[in-house]
């Protein structure tokens, strides 16, 4: 009843010191039986005290080996003569059975004649000539080879991982690693489980009627995708969405990593990836899924530091080999997932062998918020709460991301001692996920909170001043993670963005500095991270997007990867010294504007300031009550309060 009740029972593991053990109890046992004689050392006496116990009547039985050597055995009456004592009683403290004592001979008819003569005075009772041939030399010579064999395979297998799992001996190395997931147990999840990635899964949804009605395309004449490659930052679902694949056509499921087909030893990889193919054969259909595969199917010939014989390119030559031989009948469909598309070996890509590339990229506001809803149904949180807030209030986040704020927002509501988690649980999450953890306990001078203050105040005015820029939520300056303040802005989801939308958002990027110049007349090191952002938008805008006027229409951005491999530039020095040039004038030109903004509105700005100091918080309410309501796009204003680190 129990394995019906139960499909997969526990195996129980024997460990390999128990049979080692069970080895030293069978050679104490077979010691036992034979009274100790195969373990234990007669006594060696001489000639001499030989023929006296045999004068004495002393000598029960004497037992001649090859002619050379004789043991004997002593009488029951003779082991209690003392001068008998140390042969009496064995190592266990029981009556010795012999032999008692071990003595060589010199010529055999001779020690023969003397046993003969004993006997028929009833002096000896019985005597034998054998050959040698016993268990304890034999024993003796045995055991070492079989204790050194045994230690070698114990360190083998704990080198190599252990009983457990393909390759975990040393002679399955060259087996796959592959987790199977039995389609009747192991898989449960679905496309109901997968929140938001509606364009992922219509493309994938194909997959599945491959596999669970191939005649219906193979009869047309049409053959079965041999793969498919999930596209998309990290956290985004790949993983999860293949084995909702898996879930949904019911069929075997081999998942494993790029990286286990790489091992120390040459030919491993080849050979685990031969194995992997096979055993989806024999279970077809089958889906292999290998995550991160980067790791073995980056381009070849771009790194020749690593020798001749790499292993990672025999191992992606085998993969592309199998990919293109198993046949279109098999029904095996391979599916691989990575964030690193760009670096991947062209064969690996072509036709045959990946013919779909899904992009599963970051999702909408109307995807967090499908996502929101499964995360949030394990927890216990308040009646009411917003989803449509939560997703507004994470712009740009994965779903893992969004998974850790779920998680983060119940661990504060339980630090609060709540027996529920709130909207505010949930903004606090954000602001640690985002900005850090709080240091509450750092210490500020009064100079330096003002100098902070002014600065993000310069954010928050020439943002809320400029068109394209994205208004601010909130602003802090209580210290997080490395920053001393931080700023919350309102993003809009832009699909392209135009020249002066870039430069408004430099602009306002460029208030934080500008603030500490109109202010202070003099500025600090506290806009690094400013400085920063706006170098890398202006070198964008210079050299990627061709959005600047000296340059023109052209763009130096290598979308394949090869320039990181290249030494020299794509351009000359005389284009380099423009480039730097045209990157200058473009911040410098946009840290005088915001100064002229922050001159026009000193006074609010000061007062914005004031504020911040000493709520140490303000939020959109106290920016509206100085500045009045934001003239641009009030509408998208109201609807959007969607929030971002500056």
């Amino acid at each position: 009843m129990a394995s019906e009740n139960n499909p997969n029972p526990k195996k129980i593991k024997i460990s390999p010191w128990l049979i080692y053990g069970v080895v030293a109890l069978i050679f104490l046992f077979i010691s036992f039986i034979t009274g100790g004689s195969s373990f234990e050392e007669p006594l060696k006496t001489s000639s001499s005290k030989f023929n006296e116990y045999l004068e004495k009547g002393q000598v029960g039985k004497v037992i001649v080996y090859n002619k050379s050597e004789a043991e004997v055995y002593l009488t029951a009456e003779a082991l209690k003569d003392p001068i008998h004592k140390a042969v009496a009683n064995d190592m266990l403290n029981r009556p010795s059975k012999g032999p008692h004592y071990s003595l060589e001979i010199g010529n055999d008819e001779i020690f023969q004649n003397k046993l003969e003569a004993a006997v028929k005075t009833k002096k000896l009772r019985e005597y034998s000539f054998l050959p040698k041939s016993s268990w304890g030399d034999l024993l003796q010579m045995i055991l070492p080879f079989l204790l050194i064999l045994g230690l070698w395979i114990f360190i083998m297998r704990r080198m190599n991982g252990g009983a457990g799992g393909g390759g975990g001996q040393i002679f399955n190395i060259g087996k796959s690693k592959a987790k199977l997931f039995d389609e009747k147990t192991d898989i449960k999840t679905t496309f109901k489980d997968v929140a938001g990635l509606e364009g992922a899964k219509e493309e994938i949804q194909e997959i599945v009627e491959f596999l669970k009605n191939p005649e219906k395309y193979t009869n047309l004449g049409g053959k079965i995708p041999k793969g498919a490659l999930l596209v998309g930052p990290p956290g985004t679902g790949k993983t999860l969405l293949a084995k909702a694949v898996a879930g949904e056509a019911q069929v075997p499921f081999f998942s494993l990593s790029g990286s286990d087909f790489v091992e120390m030893f040459v030919g491993v990889g080849a050979s685990r990836v031969r194995d992997l193919f096979k055993q989806a054969k024999e279970k077809s259909p089958a889906i292999i899924f290998i995550d991160e595969i980067d790791a073995v199917g980056r381009a070849r010939g771009k790194n020749n530091m690593s020798g001749g014989n790499d292993e990672r390119e025999n191992t992606l030559n085998q993969l592309l080999t199998e990919m293109d031989g198993f046949g279109t009948n098999s029904n095996v469909i391979v599916l691989a997932a990575t964030n690193r598309a760009d670096v991947l070996d062209k064969a690996l890509m072509r036709a045959g062998r990946f013919d779909r590339q899904i992009f599963v990229d970051l999702p909408d506001i109307r995807e967090r918020k499908e996502i929101f809803e499964v995360h949030l149904a394990p927890l216990k949180k308040v009646e009411g709460l917003d989803t449509d807030f939560l997703a507004k209030q994470t712009p740009g986040f994965s779903g893992a991301d969004i998974a850790n704020v779920c998680n983060e927002a119940a661990l504060i509501a339980a630090r609060n001692n709540k027996t529920a988690v709130d909207k505010q649980d949930f903004l606090d999450a954000v602001d640690r996920i985002v900005g850090g953890l709080e240091k509450k306990n750092k210490i500020v001078t009064p100079d330096e909170k003002r100098a902070i203050a002014v600065h993000e105040a310069g954010h928050a005015t020439v943002s809320w001043m400029l068109e394209h820029a994205a208004p601010l939520i909130k602003v802090t300056i209580v210290p997080r993670g490395q920053s001393l303040g931080a700023a919350w802005y309102l993003p809009e989801e832009r699909l392209i963005v135009r020249t002066e939308q870039m430069l408004d958002e430099m602009c306002a990027t460029m208030g934080g500095r500008a603030a500490e110049k109109v202010v202070f007349d003099r500025i600090s090191t506290g806009a690094l991270s400013d400085l920063e952002k706006v170098t890398k938008q202006a070198r964008a805008m210079v050299t990627v997007y061709g959005l600047n006027d000296k340059l023109g229409n052209i763009t130096y951005y290598d979308s394949t990867g090869q320039s990181e491999y290249s030494f020299s530039k794509p351009y000359s020095e005389d284009t380099a010294m423009v480039i730097d040039k045209e990157i200058s004038t473009l911040i410098e030109s946009q840290y005088q504007r915001a100064i002229s903004i922050l001159s026009e509105n000193k006074d609010k700005l000061n007062k914005l300031a004031d504020i911040l100091i000493e709520k140490e918080v303000i939020f959109k309410d106290d920016l509206e009550a100085i500045f009045g309501k934001r003239p641009f796009d009030p509408i998208i204003s109201e609807e959007i309060s969607e929030e971002t680190p500056e």
